[in-house]
């Protein structure tokens, strides 16, 4: 792409290396060191889906390709021969897999006479869950900065209608909010762990009536003598992945048509980041009947997936939420993220979370319209999870701030 910009020290007037940027169409074109150094330059608190090991499964398996829409134009910083950020982002001529939904501005614009396909995206294909953006090997403003401009300028260059970076980190998307990309909420549920010891001890935070309720859901869950299992690391194996991939792809073809993911991706997943994957499996008469996946952050276990092929009472509440709570207080995690959506989740001690987007529209008449709806939407989504927070399982006397910490 070239370069974005260079700066003169003016105690010694040597000018500093400048800046460069380059898009890439593979993630063959730069190393796991490389791309990890800035996707997850503190392992403590790693998020596992900008791992170059994550996105890489996803582009060898064929699941985000070209061919599925999913062209790969990732952004390379570069200063001086180090690569001081990346930005994973694709070049679409669809909205499947994002879980933030722009297919009523993509009607509008054509309806007007518009064309708002391709697009470029910035985000993890079909991972709606939180994280950074603008991977940066210090975190510095001025390299975030630097980063999205370039971001910015291909999408400019590609003479797309939009640039939009999905499922932001919140102090990314201020700074996306700085350069005058407009800004989006909506939320999810997440389950919070203040440092509980057991699963007891989060029940003994909710009110008399749901943890009742909680306890019975669990107990009915395993009525018909199921058992559940936790796999993980070296103990996953392809006999694992077919039972589970039987599960994902009857949920898929009930939900959108075509599962997202190829049954490659996650043997090729396996191979190279097994440590963090969690598959909760269940059993009944010796055979594996429904499952979740999971993949395991530095402070986060991140819900993905779930399917089955026998229908039991209760049991997707007990695997996808139940046990990802006990996971999480058994390994010290600090948060549970089920996935999108699901009201439900909050009378299970799932509370409301804001989730952050940001968009760069081309057409400015285009843009402008957008921005008033995104101001209602913006005050509508505030005012549903301030409600939502009303309304907790927990006890009265349990602050919600404290749940979140």
């Amino acid at each position: 792409m070239g370069k974005t910009g260079g700066m003169t020290d003016k105690n010694n007037d040597n000018p500093t290396p400048e800046l460069t940027a380059r898009a890439i169409n593979s993630l063959q074109e730069i190393t796991a060191e490389q791309w990890n150094a800035c996707a997850n330059p503190d392992w403590a608190v790693h998020n596992p889906f900008v791992r170059y090991e994550y996105l890489r499964a996803l582009e060898d398996s064929g699941s985000a390709v070209t061919a599925t829409g999913w062209q790969p134009m990732h952004l390379v910083l570069e200063q001086d021969g180090t690569t001081l950020g990346v930005a994973p982002l694709y070049l679409k001529n669809h909205s499947q897999g994002e879980y933030v939904f722009d297919h009523s501005w993509a009607d509008a614009l054509q309806r007007a006479g518009g064309r708002y396909y391709p697009k470029l995206q910035g985000s993890i294909p079909f991972t709606p869950a939180s994280g950074r953006r603008l991977l940066t090997r210090n975190n510095s403003l001025e390299d975030q900065q630097a980063l999205l401009g370039g971001c910015i300028q291909l999408a400019d260059q590609l003479e797309v209608s939009s640039l939009h970076f999905t499922f932001m980190q919140e102090d990314q998307w201020q700074v996306a909010g700085d350069a005058q990309l407009l800004q989006r909420i909506d939320q999810q549920f997440h389950w919070h762990n203040p440092g509980y010891a057991s699963f007891d001890d989060f029940l003994a935070d909710l009110a008399s009536k749901k943890r009742k309720n909680l306890k019975r859901e669990r107990r009915d869950a395993l009525a018909n003598e199921i058992s559940i299992e936790w796999v993980t690391g070296s103990d996953l194996t392809e006999a694992h992945w077919d039972a589970f991939y039987q599960f994902y792809e009857d949920t898929g073809s009930r939900k959108w048509g075509t599962p997202y993911l190829t049954r490659e991706f996650f043997s090729l997943a396996t191979q190279t980041m097994a440590e963090d994957i969690l598959l909760i499996l269940c059993k009944r008469e010796d055979r594996y009947i429904a499952g979740a996946l999971n993949f395991i952050g530095g402070d986060t276990l991140f819900g993905r997936n779930w399917g089955c092929i026998e229908d039991h009472r209760f049991l997707h509440f007990e695997t996808c939420y139940y046990q990802a709570i006990d996971f999480a207080i058994a390994k010290g995690l600090k948060r549970v993220e089920a996935g999108a959506q699901g009201g439900h989740k909050v009378a299970r001690g799932y509370l409301p979370q804001a989730t952050h987007s940001a968009h760069w529209l081309r057409n400015a008449g285009f843009r402008d319209a957008v921005a008033r709806y995104l101001e209602e939407e913006r005050d509508y989504v505030r005012q549903d999870i301030a409600h939502v927070e009303e309304h907790t399982p927990f006890n009265a006397n349990i602050v919600i701030d404290d749940l979140r910490s």
